[in-house]
C-alpha cells in the first residue's frame, strides 16, 4: 500500500486545526508542554537566522557574479524592478484597505505570553551577530567572491550554504509544523485564535486580488513590447502557472515554463537563459505576500509604520530573496532576519507569518514563475536580435 505523503501546506493546516480544536478543552500543563518547545525552538530560529542570511545570500551574489554580459545585466534590472514594484503595490493596496479591515492594536504579545501561564523551562540561545551585521557580512563576501579568481573560499562558502539548506529542510521546515501548532494552541487557549483567523482570511483573499493583478499587468507590458495580446500570452503560460500550484517550486517548474515561454515566441537562446535565471531572482510574488502579511499584521499589533519604512524593507527584500532556498517555504524562511531587524517582528509575529505565507505559498510560486514568461518575452524583444549583447 501506497504511503500518504502530506505536503507542508496541509501539515500546517493540520497543525492550526488541531491547535484550534485541542485549544479549546486542553490542561494548562498541556498548553505549558508546547509553550516549552516554542521557546527553544524560537531561541534556536534566532540563533539560526544570521546563519541562514550569510550561507545562503553570500554565494548566492557570487554566483550571479559568474555570469558577465548585457544580457545578465538586462534581465537582473528587469527581474528586480518587477520584484519591487510588485512589493510596493501590495503595500499601497495594503495601506489603504487593510486599516479599515483590522482592528488596531490586537498585540500578539498578549497572545504568546497569557499571564498565567509559562515555559516549564527556557534555553538562552544567543546569535553569533545581529542580523544586520549578517547582511553586511553576506554583501561583503558575495561581492568580493564574485571579484576573485580563487577557488577556496567559494568552494568553502558553498559548502557552508548546502549546511544551511540541509539545516533549513532537515531541521527547521520539519519542525514548523509543530511550532505554529503550540502557536494555535496557546492562541486558543487565551482567546485570541478566532479574530487572528477572521483576519487573516481578509488578508489572504486581497492578496490573491493583487497577484492576479500583478499578472495582468506584467503580460499587458510584456504584449506591448511584442506587439501580441497580452491575454493570449499570459493564457499560454497557464500550464506553467498550475504546474507550480502543486510543485510549490520555481525550480521544479522550469522544464514546463520553458516550453510555454517557446510558445510565446521567445528565441530557444534567450529563454535558456532567462527562465532559470528568473526562478531563482524574479520573486514578485513571493515578496507582495510578504509585504502583505507584514504590514497586516503590524496594524493588528498597533505597531507604528510608514512609506520610508516598507520601501526600504521591499528593495532589501528584493535582493534577499534571491538566496532564498527552493524549498516550499524558504522565501519567508530567507526574510525572518529582515523582518526582525527593520520592522521590528518578535518570534510570535514571525511564527504567524510563516503560517499566512505557507497557506498562500502555492500562489505565490505560480506569480513568480508566470512572471518569468513575461520577462523572457521583454529580454527578447530588446536582445533578441543583436547578438553583440549577448556578450561581453
Amino acid at each position: 500500500m501506497k504511503k500518504l505523503k502530506i505536503g507542508l501546506l496541509g501539515k500546517i493546516l493540520i497543525a492550526i486545526a488541531l491547535g484550534i480544536v485541542l485549544g479549546l478543552a486542553a490542561p494548562a500543563w498541556m498548553v505549558r508542554i508546547f509553550l516549552t518547545f516554542n521557546g527553544i525552538f524560537s531561541q534556536f530560529l534566532g540563533f539560526a537566522i544570521p546563519l541562514i542570511i550569510v550561507g545562503l545570500v553570500a554565494p548566492a551574489i557570487s554566483d550571479i557574479g559568474k555570469t558577465a554580459g548585457k544580457m545578465l545585466l538586462v534581465t537582473v534590472a528587469i527581474a528586480y524592478g518587477s520584484t519591487i514594484f510588485a512589493g510596493l503595490t501590495s503595500y499601497l493596496t495594503g495601506a489603504a484597505l487593510f486599516p479599515g479591515m483590522i482592528q488596531s492594536g490586537a498585540a500578539l504579545q498578549e497572545v504568546a505570553s497569557a499571564e498565567e501561564l509559562a515555559p516549564f523551562f527556557t534555553v538562552d540561545i544567543p546569535p553569533l551577530m545581529n542580523v544586520m551585521t549578517a547582511l553586511i557580512l553576506a554583501f561583503t563576501l558575495g561581492l568580493g567572491l564574485a571579484a576573485i579568481e580563487g577557488q577556496t573560499l567559494k568552494n568553502a562558502i558553498h559548502d557552508f550554504e548546502e549546511v544551511i539548506t540541509k539545516t533549513i529542510k532537515s531541521a527547521i521546515i520539519p519542525l514548523l509544523p509543530l511550532y505554529i501548532f503550540g502557536i494555535f494552541l496557546n492562541m486558543t487557549y487565551v482567546g485570541q485564535v478566532f479574530s487572528i483567523l477572521t483576519v487573516f482570511i481578509k488578508i489572504i483573499g486581497i492578496i490573491f486580488l493583487i497577484h492576479i493583478g500583478i499578472l495582468i499587468l506584467q503580460f499587458a507590458i510584456a504584449g506591448g513590447f511584442a506587439r501580441k495580446n497580452p491575454f493570449k500570452l499570459l493564457w499560454n503560460m497557464m500550464p506553467a502557472y498550475f504546474t507550480a500550484l502543486g510543485t510549490q517550486s520555481s525550480a521544479a517548474t522550469i522544464p514546463v515554463t520553458l516550453e510555454q515561454t517557446r510558445k510565446n515566441g521567445v528565441s530557444e537562446d534567450i529563454a535558456g537563459f532567462t527562465v532559470p535565471l528568473c526562478a531563482t531572482i524574479h520573486m514578485s510574488g513571493s515578496i507582495l505576500k510578504i509585504t502583505a502579511c507584514a504590514l497586516a499584521l503590524m496594524i493588528m499589533q498597533g505597531m507604528p509604520y510608514d512609506f520610508g519604512m516598507f520601501f526600504g524593507f521591499i528593495c532589501m527584500l528584493g535582493i534577499t530573496m534571491v538566496a532564498a532556498p527552493g524549498v516550499p517555504g524558504g522565501a519567508i524562511m530567507a526574510s525572518l532576519g529582515l523582518l526582525q531587524s527593520i520592522l521590528g517582528f518578535d518570534q510570535e509575529a514571525q511564527a504567524l507569518m510563516i503560517a499566512l505565507y505557507i497557506a498562500m505559498d502555492s500562489f505565490g510560486t505560480a506569480c513568480n514563475v508566470t512572471g518569468d514568461g513575461a520577462i523572457a518575452i521583454i529580454v527578447d524583444r530588446l536582445m533578441g536580435k543583436d547578438s553583440s549583447l549577448r556578450s561581453e
